[in-house]
């Protein structure tokens, strides 16, 4: 197992060795109780023990506020807070056509998730900017509202990290806006569905966003 398994990622590791120990078991169980089962040893279990979560950083709401207030860019600004207070991610947001936004009710198409729809709700002060700069703009219902490239969206918010000092990534805005709504009190079922918009709590969790309480 182990030579099969070398070079590949503990997660792929710890599937197959599961998954080996399972038909050990199966075996047992079904023809011999007495077989011991020989995945079933400390060193084996430590060999193929699962991988830890990764550590991500949490950027406090008051540096958040920073970066937003300091970014002057009026199109810049409104991605950045769909991030941030939408819990979005980059490739949504860029995905956004006027048809797509209703008050402060925002639909995501063709979902990650593999859902054909899926719904953001962002705040009522965003929500007005956003429609006003639509106005402004004279976007067209099937044009998107920021045509820029995906590599052009991380740019902007590597910079608007820059004003405040910090290696700023997309991902980490939409996490600080699950952590930010965990820590005013929302309930994880809530952060998990409607921000993050998980289809499981155990992927919410592994989001190393909620406070230990949960």
């Amino acid at each position: 197992m182990n030579h099969l398994t070398k070079g590949q990622k503990q997660t792929t590791k710890r599937i197959r060795y599961a998954n080996l120990k399972t038909f050990f078991n199966f075996v047992i169980s079904t023809f011999d109780i007495k077989f011991n089962n020989p995945c079933d040893t400390p060193v084996l279990k430590k060999l193929f023990r699962e991988a830890k979560p990764p550590s991500w950083p949490i950027i406090e709401k008051d540096i958040v506020d920073e970066i937003i207030f300091r970014t002057n860019n009026p199109r810049n600004r409104l991605m950045l807070e769909l991030m941030a207070r939408g819990g979005m991610r980059i490739g949504e947001v860029l995905d956004l056509t006027p048809r797509d936004v209703e008050d402060r009710k925002l639909t995501i198409r063709d979902a990650k998730s593999g859902r054909p729809l899926e719904f953001v709700f962002i705040p009522k002060k965003i929500a007005d900017r956003f429609n006003q700069y639509i106005r402004d703009k004279t976007i067209e219902p099937d044009q998107r509202i920021f045509p820029i490239t995906y590599a052009a969206a991380r740019i902007v918010v590597k910079k608007a990290g820059k004003l405040v000092g910090i290696n700023l990534n997309p991902h980490d805005l939409r996490r600080h806006a699950a952590t930010y709504a965990s820590r005013a009190g929302t309930p994880l079922e809530i952060v998990s569905k409607i921000i993050l918009r998980h289809s499981n709590l155990s992927t919410t969790k592994s989001f190393n966003c909620i406070p230990a309480r949960f």
